[in-house]
């Protein structure tokens, strides 16, 4: 069989080879106190950088054989859709945004996503790193960020999205 396509990552946010994965800023406990997703819709297990005068912070997510779209997407060949891709990346945003208190916001929705594609597969047994950098910011309006989803050092997905704030009390009545 044919070698897969290895997509190089133009214009990295960070170099893939320079993350250190020891040095966590925020494990999934501190996560949990700043993100409500909870269950299977969390899809980060660690923040490795949050750098708020760059305006960039890195994530991962470790993907295991019991995450909840293996047995369906696809039988005896899982891939990770690229819509959990695209929510990982929003939650390492929502992330940076909440807790550095860029939109005055409890919490964070999607507000948009352009120019998403999807370069690689990634399956269960991954480390899927998310590399995110504010492009704009309106507080309490909108945030707007370019992301870059990768395993290794291959880009498994990359776009832009856009964030808004959720009124969190109106919704709880």
């Amino acid at each position: 069989p044919a070698a897969p396509l290895v997509v190089p990552i133009k214009d990295p946010i960070v170099e893939p080879k320079s993350i250190d994965f020891s040095a966590i800023v925020a494990n999934r406990s501190r996560i949990d106190q700043l993100l409500p997703q909870r269950h299977e819709m969390q899809q980060l297990t660690a923040i490795l950088r949050d750098d708020v005068d760059a305006g960039i912070v890195v994530g991962y997510k470790d993907l295991s054989a019991d995450e909840f779209w293996v047995r369906g997407h696809m039988p005896g060949m899982p891939l990770m859709p690229g819509v959990i891709m695209c929510e990982a990346a929003a939650q390492v945003c929502s992330y940076h945004v909440i807790a550095n208190g860029l939109m005055e916001a409890e919490m964070i929705g999607f507000g948009g996503m352009d120019n998403v594609r999807f370069r690689s597969l990634v399956r269960p047994g991954d480390r899927l790193v998310i590399a995110a950098q504010k492009l704009q910011l309106r507080p309490k309006t909108i945030v707007r960020c370019r992301f870059q989803c990768f395993v290794g050092e291959e880009i498994a997905c990359e776009g832009e999205i856009r964030g808004i704030p959720i009124p969190v009390a109106t919704l709880r009545g």
